[in-house]
């Protein structure tokens, strides 16, 4: 083990090893849930989409404000008390349908709360990572971190449509429940996380000034701003077709749920390999250029994913679909590792809930979106249109000044508060 290596810091191991368990659960349950509603309460696309745009609707509602109350709170109490908190959630939904009891409305409200428990995990986890492993290990913390997450969406999605097949779907979510829970037990162990620093005196220290000034960091900085919209169209692409895909796999197609986990398994398997050769491609091509490559090589493979059929058009699909979540891998480890470098450490909060925000919002409208097309064009023209979405997400980085940068930028300097105006002085490079 190398003195350098990110293994030698036990916060660290200790994070790992709590999203590892976290991951397990969330892509278990990301197959399992809509399966119920499908298999069990015989949802359809409307349906499908208003679950789909729940659980994600709290970046929308909370997403800004928690950004700002996360850089007041410690990060590990708001890592564990989420992670408990989506656990009893989740174990409420196999103990409602043992008793009989199960409804749409209980799996709306159950997506709904998970929703507002990730966003607090969500931007904690981000927030904590510069301060675990330090501002030069970065892209390789990224790089291990979005490589665990990818192996999650293979084995998670992967045995969820497994244990979907062989437990029935309420039951695969006692997994997600353990899951959860285990993580919040692990992350007791992690200790280097600093008190917040108070918040600043003066015109600048109110909960509105603070949101604003996150947005203002994110939405005045050309190449954070090329970051979000690219990597927002991204997300509402993916979900356009992700929606649909149980309805599309179990009443169109007539296959069996194992083979739609593996169909987003194999999504899993492109992120992995993204994830991973992003680093030492853009050592030698450069990190702006990789992310401009990438995206001018790869994502037009989107236009493949609606093509999904029986026999060998599955195949044809799945190929477009580890492509363009290949491109995905490439994009969180060097798109999370810029904007990272390019905040100081007291605006990491809110820069994080500020992207996920725009991000995640991303997915709840693409949900409402999907169920809507769904329903009034059918599921074939929405799948194209997620397929195009997916193809051109690449442009906005591609045409701004990223796409020219060979080397992480420096580490930006924290606001500095004049005492005549609430406008923060920042070194920021636009």
């Amino acid at each position: 083990m190398r003195p350098d290596s990110l293994w030698r810091a036990a916060d660290f191991r200790t994070l790992f090893t709590a999203t590892a368990l976290a991951q397990l659960g969330t892509n278990v349950g990301y197959v399992a849930v809509p399966l119920i509603a499908v298999t069990a309460l015989d949802a359809g696309p409307g349906q499908i989409g208003v679950l789909g745009t729940l659980s994600t609707l709290a970046f929308l509602v909370i997403g800004l404000p928690a950004g700002a109350w996360v850089d007041r709170m410690r990060h590990r109490r708001v890592l564990i008390v989420a992670d408990l908190v989506k656990a009893a959630l989740y174990a409420s939904v196999p103990l409602a349908w043992w008793l009989g009891g199960l409804t749409l409305w209980q799996l709306y409200a159950v997506a709904l709360l998970t929703g507002c428990a990730t966003v607090f995990f969500d931007v904690g986890s981000q927030s904590v990572l510069p301060r675990l492993v330090g501002r030069e290990h970065l892209v390789q913390a990224n790089s291990v971190v979005v490589s665990l997450m990818a192996v999650g969406n293979i084995a998670g999605r992967g045995a969820g449509g497994g244990l979907v097949q062989l437990l029935t779907a309420p039951f695969a979510i006692v997994v997600t429940a353990l899951s959860h829970l285990g993580s919040a037990l692990r992350l007791i162990g992690l200790r280097r996380t600093p008190a917040p620093e108070p918040a600043a005196d003066g015109p600048g220290s109110g909960l509105g000034a603070q949101i604003a000034e996150g947005l203002r960091h994110v939405l005045g900085n050309r190449e954070l701003r090329a970051l979000a919209v690219t990597a927002a169209l991204n997300n509402l692409g993916f979900q356009l077709v992700n929606t649909l895909l149980p309805l599309l796999f179990v009443r169109e197609l007539h296959l069996p749920e194992g083979v739609l986990g593996l169909f987003w398994a194999a999504g899993g398997v492109g992120t992995l390999l993204g994830s991973r050769l992003a680093r030492p491609v853009a050592a030698r091509v450069g990190y702006g250029r990789t992310l401009g490559l990438a995206g001018l090589c790869i994502a037009p493979a989107g236009l493949l994913v609606p093509l999904i059929g029986g026999g060998p058009w599955l195949f044809v699909a799945g190929a477009g679909w580890l492509l363009v979540s290949f491109k995905t891998g490439v994009d969180n480890v060097l798109g999370v590792s810029l904007r990272q470098r390019m905040t100081p450490d007291p605006l990491l909060g809110r820069m994080n809930a500020t992207f996920r925000f725009l991000l995640t919002g991303a997915l709840a409208i693409g949900s409402a979106l999907s169920g809507l097309f769904g329903e009034l064009l059918g599921l074939r023209p929405t799948l194209w249109l997620g397929g195009g979405v997916l193809a051109v997400a690449f442009l906005p980085v591609f045409l701004s000044p990223i796409r020219s940068r060979r080397r992480l930028p420096e580490v930006e300097a924290a606001p500095v508060f004049t005492s005549s105006a609430a406008e923060p002085v920042t070194s920021a490079k636009q």
